[in-house]
């Protein structure tokens, strides 16, 4: 393919960085990214991914437009309250760059679900809020040898990680950082709170890391987890080894 001159002017910001020039923007317009919940991280990945131009963005989210959402999750606006999510979150998107096809499923995602759109899918991005889910997408990828962006979020702190499943044989995998969950682990949004920024600030590193990982560019988190404490104002980087035991990835 090549870009017409509608899309050299809209990605004309991006074209113009040495490491990505018409040839990464064509090889971003014919990629495909899974992003399981479109939540507070979920909404800001999906407006920077459509927005950069992934060419198909496979959104995947059961929930309805809250109220309690808005503080965080910028992708909704008050008249939306009840609405579903996901098809909320598509209009949205389909507005911002119709360059970007957005499929959507709005119901909970299953193994068999996960087991049939990976391996038409280039990476997979979990903006999801509980440990079951995050093991089953994480489990998943590993099956079909996908790449996994994973993003966290709780009061003034997140993290994110890369995975690097299907590229490098010994690789981490979620569960080698978390075997199981923790007390604190378990806490969500609801229960703990959250400030909206926080979770702006980790959606749009997922985003960031997903494109330099489709592109191939730059060093991404593969095999680490950042963390950041933003009361403090601190950054950490942490590499996360395989585990041996690990429940989902050891070896036979």
């Amino acid at each position: 393919m090549s870009l017409d001159d509608a899309q050299i002017e809209r990605y004309s910001r991006q074209l113009l960085l040495k490491e990505w020039g018409g040839a990464g923007q064509e090889q971003l317009l014919n990629s495909r990214v899974f992003l399981l919940g479109v939540g507070g991280l979920g909404a800001p990945a999906a407006l920077y991914l459509a927005a950069a131009g992934v060419g198909t963005l496979i959104i995947a989210d059961s929930d309805r437009v809250e109220r309690s959402n808005l503080q965080r999750q910028i992708l909704y606006g008050t008249p939306d309250i009840g609405q579903p999510k996901g098809e909320t979150a598509a209009r949205v998107l389909r507005r911002l760059n119709p360059d970007v096809e957005v499929q959507v499923i709005g119901t909970r995602v299953t193994d068999a679900i996960l087991d049939d759109l990976l391996p038409r899918c280039d990476l997979a991005l979990d903006a999801s809020d509980n440990f079951d889910t995050r093991y089953a997408l994480n489990a998943a990828c590993l099956r079909h040898g996908k790449r996994l962006v994973t993003g966290a979020v709780l009061g003034f702190e997140g993290q994110v990680a890369v995975f690097h499943h299907g590229i490098d044989a010994n690789a981490s995998c979620y569960r080698c950082l978390y075997p199981a969950p923790s007390q604190r682990c378990q806490a969500t949004c609801a229960t703990a709170g959250v400030l909206g920024g926080v979770a702006g600030m980790i959606g749009t590193l997922q985003a960031v890391e997903a494109i330099k990982e489709l592109l191939g560019i730059g060093t991404t988190l593969a095999g680490q987890v950042l963390l950041i404490n933003t009361l403090d104002t601190v950054f950490h980087r942490v590499r996360v080894p395989r585990n041996p035991s690990c429940p989902t990835c050891r070896r036979s």
